[in-house]
């Protein structure tokens, strides 16, 4: 449940920068929102891999 907590966490950060990007153009905060949601996928794929690893030890 913690790295369930930590997609959340990561995705309010990104918030601010996202609506720079998309309302006034910056491409700097484009380039930060990039680099979150790559975070985002590597962090949920290991959220898959635990919810899949726990599944298979039932």
């Amino acid at each position: 449940m913690k790295k369930f907590t930590e997609v959340k966490e990561l995705i309010a950060s990104l918030e601010a920068d996202a609506d720079k990007f998309y309302t006034k153009g910056n491409s700097a905060a484009g380039t930060r929102v990039r680099k979150g949601m790559q975070d985002l996928k590597n962090l949920a794929q290991a959220i898959r891999l635990e919810i899949q690893d726990a599944k298979n030890k039932e």
